[in-house]
C-alpha cells in the first residue's frame, strides 16, 4: 500500500464550515429524524411480522426479555421510568391476546410506543459547540501527557513541544480519502481492541479534515462519565448489547440506514465488540454492515448517485488495557468448564484517566493503518469513486441491484452482498495489519513455549507454572530473525505491513519489544530474568498478544 500521510501536513478541513457536515444537517433535525426511524421500524417489523398473532407474541417476547433485563442487569445509564414503562406494556398486552380488530389496532399502538422509545434511546446528542470542545480538550490533555512522556518529568505537561503526531503514526493514502468524502458517503470499519478505540479514530478523522463521522459506541461505555461526555459530542449514538430483541435490532438498523442515506459518513465496528483473543477479527457482525448496502439501493432508486464507500483500519497497539480480561472471556467461552476467570474490568472514569496517563507517559507508539477505499461489494476504487475490477475495467455497481433494467428488493441478494463485504474486509484488516515489535516477540515465545508442550491441549498448557516456561535468549533471538524475515516477504506481497521498529535488528527488537509489551499489566508477557533468559508471568496474556499474528501462513515456520 502506498504511504502518502506525512506527519508534518496540517489537512485543511473539507468542508468551509461546519453548517456542511452532513451530521450537524442531521442534528439540526433530529426529532423528525428519530420520528423517521421509529416509522420505518414499524414499517419492517410489521412486514416480518406479517399477521396479528405473531406480532402480539413478538410483542410478548421483548416485554418478558426487557423484564430480565431491568431486573438482572441494570445500568446506571438507563432511563429512570425503564421498570414503569415495561410495566404499562404488559398491561397493555394482557387485552391484546385475541383476534379482534381492536387487539390488531392496540399491538400497532404498543410496537409504535416501543419503536418511538428505542429510537430516542438510540439517538446521537451531537453538538457542534460541544463537539469543538470535547475536540479541544482530547488533543490538548493528550499532548501533554505526551509532553510529560518525553521530558521525563511533570512539568512536561506544562509545555507543548510535542503533538499526539509524533506519538500516532497513521499510514495510508489519505488525498485519496478526503477526495472521496466529497463525492459520497464514507463507511469506516475499524478494528476494535480497546475501549479507547473510538477516541482514538475520532482523533483521527478530525486530523485528517475529514467532518464529524456518526457511530454506534456501546451503551456500557456510558456508564463512564468522562467517555459519556466525549461520545456525546463526537457524534456517538447508543448501541446497547443486551437488547437482542427483534424491535431493538431492526430500530438500531433503520437509524444507521437513514442517516448515511442522508449522508452520514459513519464509524461502525464490524466485530461487533472488542476482540476478546487479541486476535483480528475474522467473523464480523453482518447487522449494521448490511444498513450500507440498503442505504445504497435507497440511494439509487431515489435517483441519488452518491456512492458509498467502505475504509478498512486498523488500530495498532504494544499493549490493550482490558487484556487481562478480554482473553479471559475468550477462554472462558472457548473452554468452558476447563477455564475459569478473575474480574479484572475497567470500568470507572479513575481507572480510565489513570490508565491514559500510564499509556501516553511511556514512549510507546500506535499505528493506524488505512486501507484502500472499496465499494460495498469489495471492488477498489479509483480517485473518481469508479469501482474497478481485477480486470482493470470499470464497473457500474448500479446494475448489481437490478433485473431486467429495473431495480429490484432482494434480501437473500442483500444478504449475500453482506457477506462477501465481511470476507473483504477481513482480508484487507490482515493486509494493513502493521506488527509493532511487541506482536513479533509475543508471537515467538508464544510459539516456541507451545511447541515444547505439544502433547497438552491448550487449557492444560495454559494452567503451566511459569517457573517451567523458559526460553534460552539465543534460541529466542534465532527465531525472531526467522520470522521477521518472513514478515518481510510477506510485506513484499502485500499480505502485511512492517512498522518502522522491525528494521533493526534482531537484538534491538527484543530489546524494545520487551519494553513495551503489556506496560500496563501487573504480570508481564515476556521479561528477560537476571540470568539473561526469556520467562513469562502471565501465560494468558502472552497468549493474547500473540494471537496478534495468527491468521498468516508462517505459523509452522516457529516450530
Amino acid at each position: 500500500m502506498q504511504e502518502k500521510f506525512n506527519n508534518k501536513t496540517k489537512y485543511k478541513s473539507i468542508h468551509l464550515s461546519h453548517s456542511e457536515w452532513p451530521i450537524f444537517k442531521l442534528s439540526k433535525n433530529m426529532q423528525a429524524f428519530i420520528e423517521k426511524v421509529s416509522n420505518d421500524s414499524f414499517e419492517k417489523i410489521k412486514a416480518i411480522k406479517d399477521d396479528d398473532q405473531k406480532l402480539i407474541e413478538e410483542l410478548e417476547k421483548t416485554r418478558y426479555r426487557e423484564k430480565l433485563r431491568v431486573e438482572k442487569m441494570p445500568w446506571s445509564v438507563d432511563p429512570e421510568d425503564d421498570y414503569d414503562f415495561w410495566k404499562k406494556v404488559k398491561k397493555q398486552l394482557v387485552g391484546s391476546s385475541g383476534q379482534s380488530i381492536d387487539a390488531s389496532v392496540n399491538s400497532d399502538k404498543i410496537l409504535k410506543s416501543i419503536t418511538d422509545r428505542y429510537a430516542n434511546e438510540i439517538a446521537s446528542s451531537f453538538k457542534p459547540s460541544s463537539h469543538r470542545f470535547a475536540r479541544r480538550v482530547t488533543t490538548f490533555g493528550f499532548a501533554r501527557l505526551l509532553n510529560a512522556a518525553h521530558s521525563g518529568r511533570f512539568s512536561g505537561l506544562f509545555k507543548a513541544r510535542h503533538t499526539l503526531r509524533d506519538k500516532i503514526r497513521v499510514r495510508g493514502d489519505i488525498d485519496h480519502l478526503r477526495d472521496l468524502a466529497k463525492k459520497g458517503t464514507i463507511i469506516m470499519v475499524p478494528t476494535h481492541f480497546s475501549n479507547i478505540d473510538s477516541v482514538l479514530i475520532g482523533w483521527v478523522i478530525q486530523e485528517l479534515g475529514l467532518p464529524p463521522f456518526i457511530y454506534g459506541a456501546g451503551l456500557n461505555l456510558f456508564n463512564i462519565k468522562i467517555f459519556a461526555y466525549f461520545m456525546n459530542s463526537l457524534g456517538a449514538y447508543k448501541v446497547d448489547r443486551r437488547k437482542k430483541n427483534l424491535i431493538y435490532l431492526e430500530t438500531l438498523k433503520s437509524y444507521s440506514d437513514l442517516a448515511i442515506q442522508d449522508g452520514c459518513h459513519s464509524l461502525f465496528f464490524p466485530g461487533g465488540t472488542r476482540s476478546r483473543s487479541g486476535a483480528i477479527e475474522t467473523e464480523l457482525k453482518r447487522g449494521l454492515l448490511g444498513t450500507s448496502i440498503q442505504a445504497q439501493l435507497a440511494n439509487f432508486k431515489n435517483d441519488k448517485d452518491e456512492k458509498i464507500f467502505v475504509v478498512p483500519v486498523v488500530l495498532n497497539y504494544n499493549f490493550v488495557l482490558e487484556a487481562p480480561s478480554l482473553i479471559d472471556q475468550f477462554l472462558k467461552i472457548k473452554g468452558q468448564e476447563r477455564y475459569y476467570t478473575e474480574n479484572d474490568e475497567y470500568s470507572t472514569s479513575y481507572k480510565i484517566s489513570k490508565f491514559l496517563f500510564k499509556f501516553f507517559t511511556k514512549q510507546s507508539d500506535i499505528s493506524v493503518s488505512i486501507g484502500k477505499p472499496m465499494d460495498l461489494f469489495g471492488n477498489y476504487v479509483n480517485d473518481e469513486g469508479q469501482s474497478v475490477g481485477q480486470n482493470g475495467r470499470h464497473i457500474a455497481t448500479r446494475d448489481y441491484f437490478m433485473y431486467n433494467g429495473k431495480f429490484v428488493d432482494d434480501q437473500q441478494r442483500d444478504e449475500e452482498y453482506t457477506r462477501n463485504l465481511s470476507k473483504r474486509i477481513v482480508e484487507e484488516f490482515h493486509k494493513n495489519n502493521e506488527v509493532l515489535p511487541s506482536h513479533l516477540i509475543a508471537y515467538v515465545g508464544f510459539k516456541l513455549l507451545r511447541n515444547k508442550f505439544s502433547d497438552l491441549d491448550l487449557f492444560n498448557f495454559l494452567r503451566l507454572p511459569e517457573d517451567e516456561l523458559l526460553l534460552d535468549f539465543g534460541e529466542f533471538t534465532q527465531k525472531v530473525e526467522e520470522i521477521k524475515t518472513i514478515i518481510f516477504e510477506l510485506e513484499k506481497e502485500g499480505q502485511i505491513l512492517v512498522s518502522p521498529g522491525l528494521y533493526k535488528s534482531s537484538a534491538e527488537i527484543i530489546e524494545y519489544g520487551l519494553d513495551n509489551l503489556g506496560i500496563f499489566h501487573t504480570k508481564l508477557p515476556l521479561i528477560r530474568n537476571e540470568q539473561g533468559d526469556i520467562e513469562t508471568q502471565s501465560l494468558s496474556l502472552l497468549y493474547f498478544y500473540h494471537n496478534r499474528l495468527r491468521g498468516y501462513n508462517f505459523e509452522e515456520y516457529a516450530s
